[in-house]
């Protein structure tokens, strides 16, 4: 049989993990059944394995050109292999396919994770006297496992991830056979012009999207999910929800659109109209520089990862759907039943994740195979990146303590476009007057309609300072005094637009309360608490006294 995903896109790493792949220059059958037991293990739950044979490896990385593997011993190792894996206990048997690269043949087996793990192997297959272990995959190696490891392993049996559980309620005839096939187009794969002639039962097997007995063949949740028209029908809120608040949380005029189909279909339909109706580019040029730079509201990159982890770890045995908002000062993406135990606010805090285990194995797989979703543990740090590239605030990543109930991603406006006017707006109707117009539209400017606008200064922030400033005498009033407090804070360069907002309220109210910050400003208390902590890391803001307290401005 055929491969999923093109040899060429295997061999690249770049669609499939280190730990998910072993070369092997030549058959090899103590190391190879290993690996197939520590892949049918599975005890991440990152999802299918493959060892490549004829192929050198150097750092991880596949040898180019291959060394090959001779075709004509294909049938022998394949009988060689079936017999070892009866040695493998309880039973599991991998599927092969001899694929073309570099002129040459190599052999590929493909371990999906197995649906009766825990598995056991000889440790020498060769051997007389067999010892068995469990084996798992720790990094790129097949090992034993510790105590505790074991543990974990047996207790993984009865937890078989949901998208690769069998749906007893539907039938194979539920499922797609132009989608399934459109895949394999998609991903380049052999397999695509070899299913031509097949039926919806063999090709979904060999996908692995049923399981049973051949009489009874039953579709896997993951097949339901991406390979049928309506997967709402077998899964209710399987939906993603796009609402845009103009006016921020509070105003009466929103407009919402729901997508809906095969996930993977409602994934790039969002970001393709994000991409059309939201994102924005702005092109800076400056007085002194021969280059100009370009910002934009939101980096598409960031916004993309976002929504495919969402997609990718929701809970679909939740009936919430996914929720996209967007709103003046950034985009909300909300996914229930939200982040996995093993992971702390801390961690996304630091950036420091270190995913356990994944929710939809199977999922993201095909999800990696569409280039939708990058490898494993990297989705954070992508996002931090291009956003820092941007030029824009930090992403706010809120695991919605004590209760966990769903996880959000709020991607922040890039300070020069319309947070900037919201904000802007906002604080200019509180200090009032010509003063207050400029503050605010030197924050933000205004929200430009088209997709392109071109900003020929860039010293305007130098010269806020100057513009603003109101000494602070004796006949000074209580409102003069306050307008320079405000001005002194909008022209700082080390705040971003949301922690100028936050602070501004504070000197507006020095006994306001978190939560009235957060309805104020329409985001999550926890988000107030990051730039509360901002604040005062930069030595900004200290809290005097506890709840009957207030704040005092350090500078």
């Amino acid at each position: 049989m055929s491969l999923l995903i093109h040899i060429e896109k295997l061999l690249s790493g770049q669609y499939v993990e280190g730990s998910r792949m072993e070369f092997k220059e030549g058959w090899n059958p103590k190391a190879v059944m290993r690996t197939v037991c520590a892949f049918a293990n599975d005890s991440e739950n990152e999802g299918s394995g493959y060892i490549v044979i004829g192929v050198a490896e150097q750092k991880g990385k596949a040898v180019r050109p291959v060394k090959g593997f001779p075709e004509d011993a294909y049938e022998a190792v394949q009988k060689e292999l079936l017999a070892y894996c009866q040695l493998i206990s309880p039973s599991y048997v991998p599927r092969l396919s001899l694929e073309d690269i570099d002129d040459k043949k190599v052999l590929v087996i493909w371990v999906p994770a197995g649906s009766n793990r825990p598995y056991k192997v000889p440790d020498d297959v060769l051997a007389k006297k067999k010892v068995y272990n469990f084996r798992i995959r720790q990094y790129s190696s097949s090992v034993v496992p510790n105590t505790e490891q074991e543990i974990e392993l047996i207790q993984l049996t009865a937890k078989t991830p949901f998208d690769d559980q069998v749906n007893t309620n539907a039938s194979l005839t539920d499922l797609d056979f132009a989608l399934m096939r459109e895949h394999l187009f998609k991903t380049n794969s052999k397999l695509f012009d070899e299913s031509a002639t097949m039926g919806i039962e063999e090709l979904a097997d060999k996908m692995n999207l049923c399981s049973g007995a051949k009489e009874h063949l039953f579709p896997k949740n993951v097949g339901l999910l991406m390979f049928t028209p309506h997967p709402e029908r077998f899964f209710k809120g399987v939906q993603i929800d796009l609402v845009e608040f103009p006016q921020g949380l509070g105003a009466k005029e929103f407009s919402e659109k729901s997508y809906y189909g095969p996930i993977q279909l409602q994934l790039t339909n969002v970001l393709e109209e994000i991409q059309k109706r939201v994102i924005q580019k702005r092109i800076i040029k400056y007085k002194d520089k021969a280059t100009a730079d370009e910002i934009y509201n939101y980096p598409f990159e960031a916004i993309e990862e976002a929504l495919s982890n969402a997609v990718y770890h929701r809970n679909y045995e939740i009936e919430t759907p996914i929720e996209v908002r967007i709103l003046p000062q950034g985009i909300e993406i909300i996914s229930y039943n939200g982040a996995d135990p093993s992971l702390k606010q801390k961690d996304f805090d630091t950036g420091a994740i270190r995913h356990r285990r994944y929710r939809n194995r199977r999922i993201g797989e095909f999800l990696k195979e569409l280039k939708l979703t990058e490898g494993r543990g990297t989705g954070i740090p992508t996002i931090r990146r291009v956003l820092q590239d941007n030029g824009s605030s930090t992403p706010i990543f809120d695991t919605n303590e004590p209760t966990r109930s769903c996880f959000i991603t709020e991607i922040p406006i890039h300070s020069s476009f319309g947070e900037g006017g919201r904000i802007g707006g906002q604080i200019g109707g509180q200090i009032g007057g010509q003063i207050g117009g400029q503050i605010g539209g030197q924050i933000g400017g205004q929200i430009n309609s088209e997709k392109q606008d071109y900003c020929t200064d860039h010293e305007d922030n130098e010269l806020l300072s100057e513009k603003v400033k109101i000494p602070a005498s004796r006949n000074a009033t209580k409102k003069d005094q306050l307008q320079a407090q405000q001005s002194m804070v909008l022209a700082s360069p080390d705040l971003s637009a949301m922690q100028k907002a936050v602070l501004m309220a504070i000197i507006e109210n020095p006994r306001i309360t978190r939560k009235a910050l957060a309805q104020q400003f329409e985001i999550h208390e926890s988000a107030i608490q990051k730039h509360i902590n901002a604040l005062k890391t930069k030595n900004v803001i200290i809290r005097v006294g506890n709840t009957r307290g207030y704040w005092k401005l350090k500078k």
